[in-house]
């Protein structure tokens, strides 16, 4: 498989919880109205004002591909109510009901799942990687991502095979 390039900023969180389960893996976007790039550090800094840790995402993938580290992979989440105990949160930046992935964004979530899904055991179907709407009452994540999830979930497996 592919080395997958992950920046990582080194942020500062306040108290984290082991997550001691690890079965999904879920896709969020931004959902501002407006398709802005927000950066892990954008997102940790708005997490920490509204009183969280810190970045609620496990991973956060800019308009140019960078993948960027959120929270911590090996705690709990702040992005899914639902699922956080057991999931693995991954922000796509941009308001995808109003705008598109970029065609970077979507090989870099590809590859971020192909890593995540061989490190966890996970199957890289419709059952381990979902938009968050699957898991929870949301648009999120925007109609024109959820759209292409299967697509990216196709270029994960052959990222994984590759």
């Amino acid at each position: 498989m592919r080395d997958v390039k992950i920046k990582d900023f080194g942020l500062n969180f306040k108290s984290l919880t082991d997550r001691t389960k690890t079965n999904l893996i879920v896709i969020h976007h931004t959902g501002d109205g407006v398709d802005r790039d927000y950066h892990a550090t954008d997102i940790h800094k708005m997490h920490l004002n509204q009183g969280w840790s810190g970045c609620g995402y496990h991973y956060v993938i800019s308009k140019d591909g960078t993948i960027e580290v959120g929270r911590p992979h090996w705690c709990v989440g702040a992005h899914d109510d639902q699922t956080n105990s057991r999931s693995i949160g991954i922000h796509v930046s941009g308001d995808f009901d109003v705008g598109n992935p970029t065609p970077e964004q979507i090989e870099s979530t590809a590859l971020l799942l192909a890593k995540l899904c061989m490190e966890y055991g996970l199957d890289i179907t419709e059952k381990f990687v979902v938009g968050h709407r699957d898991t929870n009452c949301t648009a999120c994540p925007g109609d024109n991502l959820y759209a292409l999830l299967q697509t990216i979930r196709g270029k994960a497996i052959w990222y994984q095979n590759n």
